[in-house]
């Protein structure tokens, strides 16, 4: 039997991953893919695995893709799961999944630990653990909006996480992420990242540096990044939380390289933050 649970794969030209992660979740009873205007294989591979396909069409702002999803979707069921293509749910997520969404307890939100794939290795100390509030009644949960005007970061979520109005707890079942298959990806991603990190500090306020997420290890990581906005050798302090403080050392070579391309972001992420700063001076005519 088919665990009652939808699950979300937001997608756009994901033809490479999206198999991988569609096969770990076939005991799902819905999987829908959403995509936007893919030019590649990837909407025909979600329809041959028995996916639904719904399009998405980004006009900039807000709701991004997966706000977009939880609020447009009319769902067969009452729990979501919600991925990314690049992420594969790992064994035994069918048995343990299926006994928390039809246990009746007061919980409404699961959070699941995610193992990062760097160079064909688990980084077992660099960003890990890596929680993130992933099974929910959709009802329930929505997407926290940290910025407000435009990020060209793309149409999907990036550090945002969801709230949900409940009690929350943890799974043991796991995600494997291969969001880093190659240094290119890792770059061209936190290229557009870096675009999101600049015009949240541009943005920056009160009301946002509120924003707690439901998680006491993700809510440090989120103090910590705003702790050290406000700190000179950004780019130093970041290698030395990846690779000291996440005992990033012991991953070898990869937890190095990993470190310094979290450096190289970081460095990305003040010099835009720069940038946005002086076109938002001249603009206001200062």
């Amino acid at each position: 039997m088919k665990v009652p649970v939808s699950v979300i794969i937001p997608v756009k030209n994901e033809a490479w991953n999206l198999k991988r992660c569609l096969r770990s979740v076939a005991w799902a009873s819905e999987v829908f893919v959403v995509d936007s205007q893919s030019t590649d294989e990837t909407c025909e591979i979600a329809e041959q695995s028995g996916a639904k396909v719904v399009q998405f069409k980004y006009r900039g702002g807000w709701p991004k893709k997966k706000n977009w999803a939880l609020q447009t979707i009319r769902f067969a069921n009452d729990w979501i799961l919600l991925l990314d293509a690049d992420e594969v749910v790992m064994e035994g997520a069918a048995q343990e999944i299926a006994s928390v969404v039809q246990r009746g307890n007061p919980v409404v939100g699961y959070w699941i630990n995610r193992r990062f794939m760097f160079l064909g290795k688990w980084l077992r100390h660099a960003y890990y653990p890596n929680w993130n509030l992933r099974l929910f009644k959709h009802i329930l949960g929505r997407f926290e909006q940290l910025v407000e005007g435009e990020t060209d970061s793309g149409d999907v979520e990036i550090h945002e996480h969801v709230f949900v109005n409940g009690q929350t707890g943890r799974l043991q079942t796991e995600l494997e992420h291969y969001a880093f298959p190659t240094v290119e990806s890792f770059i061209e991603k936190h290229n557009r990242y870096s675009n999101w990190e600049a015009q949240l500090a541009l943005e920056l306020s009160a009301k946002n540096a509120d924003a707690r997420p439901q998680h006491e290890r993700v809510d440090l990581r989120r103090r910590l990044k705003l702790l050290s906005r406000q700190l000179p050798m950004r780019p130093f302090l970041r290698f030395l939380y990846v690779y000291i403080f996440q005992r990033g050392f012991l991953d070898g070579i990869e937890g190095y390289y990993f470190a310094r391309l979290h450096a190289c972001y970081e460095w990305m992420s003040v010099i835009k933050t720069y940038e946005r700063k002086r076109h938002a001076s001249r603009r206001l005519g200062n």
